[in-house]
């Protein structure tokens, strides 16, 4: 849809070139239409160019729920490193390609497809790699701060289908107290979800393109508090 989306305006801006360049403007040499088409490919709004520059040095890494900030053109492709099914153990794969990115700063949002691995304790054993994790991203990026972000809970009707979501606030305890141990942040965004119900997909677990603007914006004033309490 976003590739559509933004060929439909390239196409469009490339025929007002042409038209342009055929008829001149008061005598003057207009640019060509190719240039034109080149502008149209980078135009962005306010709003995106805020958060992009807000989060130049950051990384979001996670899974579809953390995927949604690119994929709604909120942050640039280059911020975001995640995927649908990611869990903390396949995120292990992803360092490398992290490292190559060098950020200052490290969001890791992951445990939506973790609490439903088939284990007999999935809390268990995604914490675990969840501090491997962390502790391989604190050895290769020394100098980077590792923020971590609470799973985001679902309607009830997504828990109705699968009851695994209900392990959500126990997960999520689960993460606080692993940041606490390991040294490193912790963020708590349940709230955006109960404040704004609103924001939810069709599947009640994903979300809109207007919950991830208010995310970053929640995430900003977090970290600002943690910065004057200490």
């Amino acid at each position: 849809m976003k590739v559509q989306k933004k060929l439909m305006g390239i196409t469009l801006f490339a025929m007002v070139a042409l038209t342009v360049a055929a008829c001149g403007t008061n005598g003057q040499p207009q640019p060509p239409a190719s240039e034109i088409t080149r502008q149209a490919g980078d135009i962005s709004t306010p709003e995106q160019t805020s958060y992009a520059s807000l989060y130049q040095t950051s990384v979001f890494l996670g899974d579809s729920i953390t995927e949604g900030l690119s994929y709604h053109d909120v942050l640039k492709e280059e911020n975001v490193l995640a995927g649908a099914g990611k869990t903390a153990e396949f995120a292990l794969e992803d360092v490398d390609e992290l490292v190559k990115r060098k950020p200052e700063h490290i969001f890791i949002q992951l445990g939506s497809d973790d609490i439903l691995w088939p284990t007999d304790h999935p809390k268990e054993y995604s914490l675990s790699y969840y501090a491997q994790l962390i502790d391989r991203i604190k050895e290769r990026l020394p100098e980077a701060s590792i923020t971590i972000l609470s799973v985001t809970p679902v309607t009830a009707k997504a828990e109705k289908t699968e009851p695994r979501y209900q392990n959500i606030g126990d997960y999520n305890k689960g993460l606080k107290e692993l940041a606490s141990k390991v040294k490193v942040g912790y963020i708590d965004v349940s709230s955006i979800v109960a404040d704004h119900p609103d924001m939810y997909d069709e599947d009640g677990v994903h979300f809109q393109a207007k919950f991830y603007p208010i995310l970053l914006d929640y995430v900003k004033d977090a970290l600002a508090r943690m910065e004057s309490s200490k």
